[in-house]
């Protein structure tokens, strides 16, 4: 990846599959004016929080698998 534009195009396509394989809201929340690096966020909404720490448990596996980059850093956060 050496550009935006290349990055936009890899962020697209990856937050897509994530979106329609998940279930999940998705968006780049961070770093969206530097090619080397993106922040995504990621939610879901349920009534059980083991359901849903199991479905975003699987999107960081499926992030962390897809070879356009690199899992540095990852939070889960569950509001009542």
């Amino acid at each position: 990846m050496r550009s935006l534009k290349e990055k936009r195009g890899i962020v697209k396509s990856l937050l897509d599959r994530v979106r329609h394989r998940f279930q999940v809201a998705v968006a780049e929340v961070d770093h969206q004016d530097h090619w080397q690096t993106a922040g995504l966020g990621f939610a879901a909404i349920g009534n059980e929080v083991a359901v849903l720490q199991s479905r975003l448990q699987a999107v960081v596996q499926f992030v962390e698998t897809d070879a356009a980059g690199v899992v540095v850093d990852f939070q889960v956060e569950f509001l009542a």
